[in-house]
C-alpha cells in the first residue's frame, strides 16, 4: 500500500474528509516529488498537487500519478475552496505542527466555509514512524555515501586545517559521491569546542584533542546521521578511559536492542554505564532519536520515552551516546540501525568505531 493510501485511511479513521499538506517533506513523503512551493490537497478518493508554471514539467514527470497535477491561476487556496466543495468535503485537516498562525489566518479567511482543524500532522507523523523495504534502502544508499566520507576525511586532515574546513569537505565529498543534499548542517569541533554537544565549526585551527564530526547525507529524500570522534594527536590515559566509555555505553546499548524492547530501557543501559563510570551528569541528551526523510522523528530513545514505546518493525533510530566535559572536551559516537521486516535488528553503520589518533 502506497503512502498516499496509508494517510487517506487514516483521514477517514479519524472522520476527516480531506487533508491541506503544506511542509515540504511530508509532500515529497506522499507525492515523491521534491518541490518548494505549492500544496497538496487530499480527498478520500482523490490526490491533487497544486503549484506553479515552475514545477509543472516537472511534477507531471516526477509526482506519483495517483497526483493529479494543477497550476491554478486565481490562487492555491481559492483553488482548494473549489475542489473542497466539489468532493462534498466539510471537515479538513492541517499540518499544525509547521503551519504559521498567519498561513492559518488566511486558510480561514479563504475556506471559511469548511471546518479546519489541525491533525494533518499527528497522522503523518505516526505514519512515517514505520518504514518499508524501499525507504530502508533509500537509508542504506544514504549511510553508505556518510561511511564513505568518515573514510576520506580521516585521510585529508592536515594539522594546519580550521574546523570549518574539515565540515566544508565532508559536505562536498558527500554531494560529490551521491547526496542529493545534507541531511542536517555538518559538525565538526575540535578541542574545547567538542565538549558542545551541537557546536558550530569555528574559522580557527583545529584543536588538538577531540575532534567530534556529526553529518548525514540525503538519498531519494532520507536521510541518514552519523558522528564519530578521533584524537588529534596522542590520547592520554583520560581521554581513552573517556573514549572508551562511550564505546561501551553504545555497544552495550545496540546490543539489547531488538524488537520488542523498550525505547526509555535502552537510553538506560548506556546511561548507567556512564554513570557508573564518574561521568554522571555529563551525558545531558538521549541516546537517540528516529531517523527518516526529517532527521529527527519518532520514536525516541529516551527517559521520556512511555513505557509502551518500543522498538518495532519499521522503526529507525540512532544510538549516540555522549560524555561532555565543560569547557574541556566531549566525545560522542553515533550508528543508525533498524528494525527490519522480518524482525531482524540491523545497523547501518560500518564506519570503524576504535579509537583513532591522528597526527
Amino acid at each position: 500500500m502506497s503512502h498516499l493510501s496509508k494517510f487517506q485511511e487514516a483521514l477517514k479513521k479519524e472522520g476527516y474528509d480531506a487533508a491541506i499538506v503544506s511542509d515540504k517533506l511530508n509532500q515529497r513523503y506522499l507525492s515523491s516529488f521534491d518541490f518548494d512551493d505549492g500544496l497538496l490537497l487530499i480527498t478520500a478518493d482523490a490526490a491533487y498537487l497544486l503549484t506553479d508554471f515552475r514545477y509543472v514539467e516537472a511534477a507531471k514527470a516526477q509526482a506519483s500519478k495517483d497526483f493529479r497535477v494543477l497550476t491554478p491561476e486565481g490562487g492555491l487556496l481559492l483553488c482548494i475552496a473549489g475542489l473542497l466543495g466539489d468532493h462534498g468535503a466539510k471537515r479538513v485537516a492541517t499540518e499544525d505542527a509547521s503551519l504559521s498562525c498567519a498561513d492559518f489566518k488566511r486558510y480561514c479567511e479563504i475556506l471559511g466555509d469548511f471546518t479546519l482543524e489541525g491533525g494533518a500532522s499527528e497522522l503523518l507523523t505516526r505514519l512515517r514512524l514505520y518504514k518499508d523495504e524501499e525507504e530502508l534502502d533509500a537509508i542504506a544508499r544514504a549511510q553508505a555515501v556518510t561511511d564513505a566520507a568518515f573514510a576520506h576525511i580521516i585521510k585529508w586532515i592536515k594539522p594546519e586545517m580550521t574546523e570549518i574546513e574539515v565540515a566544508l569537505e565532508i559536505e562536498f565529498f558527500m554531494r560529490k559521491n551521491g547526496a542529493e543534499g545534507l541531511a542536517f548542517d555538518t559538525i565538526a569541533v575540535s578541542g574545547t569546542n567538542s565538549a558542545r554537544p551541537h557546536g558550530v565549526p569555528r574559522r580557527e585551527k583545529l584543536e588538538k584533542g577531540f575532534l567530534t564530526m556529526d553529518f548525514g547525507a540525503r538519498v531519494d529524500g532520507y536521510c541518514s546521521d552519523m558522528t564519530r570522534t578521533v584524537v588529534l594527536g596522542r590520547a592520554d590515559d583520560e581521554i581513552k578511559r573517556l573514549y572508551n566509555t562511550v564505546l561501551a555505553a553504545q555497544k552495550a546499548a545496540l546490543e539489547a536492542a531488538a524488537e520488542g524492547v523498550s525505547c526509555r530501557e535502552l537510553d538506560t543501559v548506556a546511561r548507567n554505564i556512564i554513570d557508573g563510570a564518574g561521568y554522571k551528569g555529563c551525558f545531558g541528551h538521549s541516546l537517540g532519536h528516529g531517523v527518516g526523510m526529517f532527521i529527527h522523528e519518532e520514536p525516541r530513545l529516551s527517559q521520556k520515552a512511555t513505557p509502551e514505546t518500543i522498538l518495532t518493525r519499521g522503526h529507525v533510530v540512532t544510538f549516540e551516546p555522549g560524555i561532555y566535559l565543560e569547557g574541556k572536551y566531549g566525545c560522542r559516537i553515533e550508528d543508525m540501525a533498524c528494525i527490519r521486516s522480518d524482525g531482524s535488528f540491523y545497523n547501518f553503520t560500518k564506519s570503524p568505531k576504535e579509537l583513532i589518533e591522528l597526527f
